[in-house]
């Protein structure tokens, strides 16, 4: 079964003569355990995609899947529970509470669930991560890198069915950008887990096991080996 798929997914801002569409009956499936990339020009719906594929904005028609869950059919109780239990979110802004420590910001999800955590996968986590030594701090003690890392740990440890990352390395420098993006690789070759990331960079791209390109909101092409992609960008 597809960790995730869009099927017939449109996507339609205002209405008459100003409406505009994201999306055109989009048809896109991601395969479990595999980390997938999202490439557009701007404006070619990619971040509109990510946001309907997880949850965060209704489409105007189609369907979407993660797992065998049909979110268009869910309420916004349950769709909002799917969101806290099943599904992980990376953003370009690390999004972490300024008076929490780095482990209550990744345990929070966990705390507003209710949830105890499990303390081997935790650990795990952490180690992943590299920030066994950094658990005590709060955001402003740590560098921008190391608060994406702790965002990463924050969207791993409920063990996330999918990953949604929106361009993650957007406001990292070249260094800390390359380690994030090898921590995003690492959850799914190491943690068993299906990310999918909107970039525009084939730097980062080429990190991944697929991308799917868009054009003008609806499905072009995908890539299965994005390391080609690099070629043709020299």
């Amino acid at each position: 079964m597809p960790a995730l798929q869009a099927i017939g997914l449109s996507k339609v801002y205002g209405a008459g003569e100003t409406a505009v569409a994201a999306l055109d009956g989009v048809d896109v499936t991601f395969e479990a355990g595999r980390f997938h990339a999202i490439m557009g020009a701007s404006g070619s719906g990619k971040s509109t995609l990510l946001h309907c594929l997880a949850g965060l904005d209704q489409p105007s028609s189609g369907v979407v899947r993660i797992g065998d869950v049909d979110l268009t059919t869910l309420n916004d109780e349950k769709l909002t529970l799917l969101r806290r239990d099943h599904v992980g979110f990376v953003f370009q802004r690390f999004n972490l509470l300024p008076v929490l420590s780095a482990r209550e910001n990744i345990l929070l999800p966990l705390a507003i669930a209710g949830r105890r955590p499990d303390k081997q996968w935790f650990d795990r986590v952490v180690a992943a991560v590299g920030l066994t030594d950094r658990l005590g701090h709060r955001p402003s003690e740590l560098s921008g890198g190391q608060q994406q890392r702790v965002a990463v740990a924050r969207a791993l440890i409920t063990r996330p069915w999918v990953v949604f990352a929106d361009e993650p390395t957007g406001n990292l420098d070249s260094q800390s950008g390359a380690e994030v993006l090898g921590l995003l690789r690492d959850a799914v070759t190491l943690l068993g887990q299906t990310v999918v990331m909107v970039t525009h960079d084939v730097h980062a791209a080429a990190r991944c096991d697929r991308v799917v390109f868009l054009r003008d909101g609806r499905f072009a092409y995908a890539v299965e080996d994005p390391t080609a992609l690099l070629e043709g960008s020299r």
